[in-house]
């Protein structure tokens, strides 16, 4: 079986997630050395809870582009989180951060359930197993 085209987008928009948690963390960290933290344990936390979500997030990607389907469940709760943070920014009148926000996990989220990317996700015999 192919790979579907809604396959590679969801990946690619994780990517970039990840990716933007990433440089995040970075600039994160490099505010923290920078400056006198209020709380140095809650940066260190903040920090270090901004690069497992990236690296998570980058491997739920890797691993949707593969078919894994247990990444189907992960990448939908992330692309809700994204949305409950992307509506108040956008009623808030911050329409481009909004939007930004707001339209990549909407399109995940419709295209995690297209009927060619459950297919491929649950794809069974020929190929290598899915977990």
């Amino acid at each position: 079986m192919s790979r579907p085209a809604g396959v590679v987008v969801c990946a690619a928009v994780l990517l970039l997630e990840s990716l933007a948690l990433l440089v995040i963390g970075a600039l994160y960290v490099v505010n923290l050395l920078t400056s006198a933290p209020l709380s140095l344990g809650g940066s260190i936390f903040m920090a270090v809870l901004l690069f497992a979500l990236g690296v998570g997030l980058l491997a739920v990607g890797g691993n949707l582009y593969r078919g894994y389907r247990w990444t189907r469940a992960a990448a939908f709760v992330w692309q809700l989180l994204m949305l409950t943070i992307a509506v108040p920014t956008l009623l808030s009148g911050l329409a481009l951060p909004g939007l930004l926000m707001l339209i990549p996990p909407l399109a995940v989220l419709v295209l995690l359930f297209s009927p060619r990317v459950v297919a491929f996700t649950l794809r069974s015999g020929g190929g290598p197993p899915a977990l």
